[in-house]
């Protein structure tokens, strides 16, 4: 689904009035292509900290040209910065001399990147600072422009050889719609990361489950993990089946069509995977529901249905595939959760409250889990979709400018997201919730 306002504000009529009135004027992001490259440009790496030295090698290890040095004209795709080094607020004037210097240097949609230690894992000075590192990245992501993106990268000591697939990631179209996250590697379990044969098909030999996966985004999800390589599994409701069927079929992947909430949807679910499929490699809780009323008009079913089909059963689903050992070792599990049980909503006192537990689910399992198995969470913003096209346009229009891209995002940013979770190389990448956003301006 097109946006209208921002091709709107690209006409040349269009231009002179936004700059004229005031207007926002949103850049096109640039969004991957299967088989491109990730980084079309060159990046320029700084900093003094321990991650430093080894950033040239591990970049060209994935294809992306860097450098150290920079010469006046030169322009610049992204900037990554290892600020491990800082160990007081004195230190921080690094971060003005490094970027200042390099800000009008860069090319449309660009890419920043943070390097920082994880705040928990040190203490006094150094942790003061460490911790100003999100107050930089976050203040940097709503003034870059140009379709620009800023992330913060929190290493754990001894998770430094980690850290390839989040720059993959974060340095690539694939994170078009993300931005002013913070992101942390090795802090809960694993501090290295599992082998990835193929940079572009990380997912060979794996199977993924995604619940909701015929339509919108749970479709985007089954087509990005089929792109990398994933047997995909998809879900959904006897109401969605042909729809479903028809999407496996061109995917070559399966089905299996149930209510997720009936009483013995995770063992028939468990029973599928392990019988047709020998197990799980991922799994994308993606189907979900709305039902809005204020809570002074909220009827009882309307609560219960939204709790039942976000939270209760993936809570249950996840439990069981858990405990009948159905998911491999150096498997996923992956929420999608909202912006709403961030920020909240009004009407959506049930959808805020279901999609905040699944953060709690996240926070819950990251520290229990073994074998290299990892829970992770997406909270999507504002995302086109068929379901969002029916919501009246002024508030459309004012829910997607309420952000630092000034657009909304779209279903494949989403996916994108989660296929950087299911990634073998993201085994350190445990209890993280990202918000697909576009660095929306309610919420943490």
């Amino acid at each position: 689904m097109s946006d209208r306002y921002q091709g709107f504000v690209s006409s040349p009529i269009g231009k002179i009035l936004a700059k004229n009135l005031g207007l926002p004027s949103p850049t096109r992001l640039e969004r991957y292509a299967d088989g491109a490259p990730l980084v079309t440009g060159t990046v320029v790496v700084g900093g003094a900290g321990r991650l430093a030295a080894g950033l040239p090698a591990l970049l060209d290890s994935l294809g992306i040209a860097s450098t150290t040095a920079t010469a006046d004209g030169e322009r610049h795709k992204a900037l990554v910065f290892d600020a491990t080094g800082i160990t007081d607020p004195s230190g921080l004037v690094a971060l003005q001399q490094f970027f200042t210097p390099l800000m009008r240097s860069l090319e449309t949609c660009p890419r920043v990147v943070v390097l920082g230690t994880t705040p928990e894992s040190v203490t006094g000075s150094e942790r003061v600072a460490q911790r100003a590192l999100e107050g930089f990245t976050r203040s940097l992501g709503k003034e870059i422009g140009r379709g620009g993106t800023v992330q913060l990268v929190h290493v754990t000591e001894g998770a430094d050889d980690a850290i390839a697939s989040t720059l993959a990631f974060l340095l690539s179209p694939k994170s078009a719609y993300v931005s002013g996250q913070v992101v942390r590697i090795g802090a809960h379990g694993a501090t290295t990361a599992g082998p990835v044969a193929d940079w572009t098909r990380p997912l060979d030999g794996k199977v993924a489950l995604v619940t909701g996966a015929s339509r919108g985004i749970g479709e985007q999800i089954a087509r990005v993990l089929h792109r990398d390589g994933a047997t995909v599994v998809g879900v959904d409701v006897p109401q969605a089946a042909s729809e479903l069927q028809a999407l496996m079929r061109e995917l070559d992947g399966d089905h299996l069509v149930l209510d997720i909430t009936a009483r013995d949807a995770p063992q028939r679910i468990a029973h599928h995977l392990r019988t047709e499929h020998g197990g799980v490699d991922v799994v994308v809780h993606n189907a979900g529901i709305t039902r809005d009323k204020k809570l002074a008009n909220m009827a009882a079913d309307r609560w219960e249905s939204v709790i039942a089909v976000n939270l209760t059963a993936p809570e249950q689903i996840t439990r069981v595939l858990l405990e009948e050992g159905v998911v491999h070792d150096n498997g996923r599990i992956i929420g999608v959760a909202s912006i709403a049980g961030i920020a909240g909503n009004v009407g959506q006192t049930n959808y805020a409250a279901s999609k905040a537990g699944v953060l709690g689910l996240v926070d819950s399992l990251a520290d229990d889990l073994d074998n290299g198995i990892t829970v992770n969470a997406v909270a999507p913003g504002f995302i086109i979709t068929a379901m969002t096209a029916a919501v009246p346009f002024a508030t459309r229009e004012i829910g997607q400018r309420l952000n630092a891209l000034s657009q909304g995002g779209l279903p494949v940013d989403v996916a994108e997201t989660i296929a950087w979770y299911a990634s073998p190389g993201s085994t350190a990448v445990n209890g993280n919730v990202v918000r697909v956003c576009g660095q929306m301006m309610l919420g943490a």
